[in-house]
């Protein structure tokens, strides 16, 4: 069993575990090249970061100001290789490697292949590859190809899923249905990918709390995810949902009613998958195993309801 709460969360990593930006001295008057800012999922905090593409092909969420200041490319190819072997000179030794930025599934197979297996080359002790993908990008690509690439080390993709309510898919304009999403989710597992996908706590506001989490458990039960970690909504300036925020059409939830949402969300997951809450942005970190952690998991939540002292407060939380 391997509930935490937050009194118990012990982050190892110094820098916010969903953004990291390594800068690094020069290497025999050459440095690796980074366009910042440089995000990555928690789980990567200790992988070597690749640039492979710039920005996010997508880049329309209104709730996301991740790649706001960034034109999306696909880098060059050299220019890739480069950079992995100026990081053996730095590093020495790797094992994982994250692929930014918002969704490098979206270059061509064959530019992947050849970056995975040059990685490998460069780096024999290579565990894995990992990457953002969007659901479009999963679904763009046949089975022979994800097939290939899960073989040839990519060994899993985080897949924004947000909300599992089509309204709701529409108004953030997530662009893609709760169908595709399932769709993209399991052609990635079908075809030997560790699929861990993100959903978005406090998304649809207050009016649409309830209805947010009952039909985004229908999308993990329905997808059976490995890994599903649940993030709270965190207001960006700037962004389209922070403007509807402002004009008063936005109304987020406080930290109480996030618990309730969870619960609701929990309470109805029946699939396998490990459950995470443990970023940054969590009022209640947890982590566990689903199904069979869902009483203490839900009893953890009620206890945090009824001894809110216990969350995290507001200036700790980031994105």
């Amino acid at each position: 069993m391997m509930i935490k709460s937050r009194q118990n969360v012990n982050y190892k990593s110094p820098n916010p575990p969903f953004q990291q930006i390594f800068i690094q001295p020069p290497i025999n008057n050459q440095a690796m090249r980074y366009e910042e800012p440089v995000f990555r999922p928690p789980s990567e905090a200790y992988s070597l970061i690749i640039q492979a593409t710039i920005g996010c092909s997508h880049n329309k969420c209104t709730f996301c100001g991740m790649y706001r200041g960034k034109r999306f490319r696909i880098r060059d190819l050299e220019e890739i290789k480069e950079d992995i072997l100026l990081s053996k000179d730095y590093y020495g030794e790797v094992k994982r490697i994250f692929l930014a930025d918002g969704n490098a599934l979206a270059m061509p197979t064959n530019s992947l292949l050849e970056i995975l297996d040059f990685a490998f080359e460069v780096y024999p002790e290579l565990e894995r590859v990992t990457a953002y993908a969007s659901p479009n990008d999963l679904l763009e690509k046949t089975d022979e190809e994800i097939r290939e690439l899960a073989e040839r080390g990519l060994k899993m993709v985080y897949l924004g899923v947000e909300t599992g309510d089509d309204e709701l898919l529409r108004e953030i304009r997530k662009g893609a249905t709760a169908e595709e999403m399932i769709a993209a989710g399991r052609k990635a597992i079908d075809n030997g990918m560790l699929l861990s996908v993100t959903i978005l706590i406090g998304i649809g506001g207050k009016e649409r709390s309830y209805r947010h989490a009952k039909e985004t458990a229908k999308v993990i039960n329905a997808m059976e995810p490995h890994y599903t970690a649940a993030l709270t909504l965190m207001l960006v300036p700037r962004t389209p949902l922070y403007r509807q925020y402002e004009k008063d059409l936005f109304h987020p939830l406080d930290k109480i009613e996030t618990l309730q949402e969870l619960r609701w969300l929990i309470e109805d997951i029946d699939c396998r998958t490990v459950f995470r809450s443990n970023h940054a942005s969590n009022y209640l970190p947890i982590r566990g195993n689903l199904p069979e952690d869902k009483d203490d998991i839900l009893k953890l939540i009620d206890y945090s309801i009824k001894n809110p002292r216990i969350l995290r407060p507001e200036f700790m939380r980031g994105l």
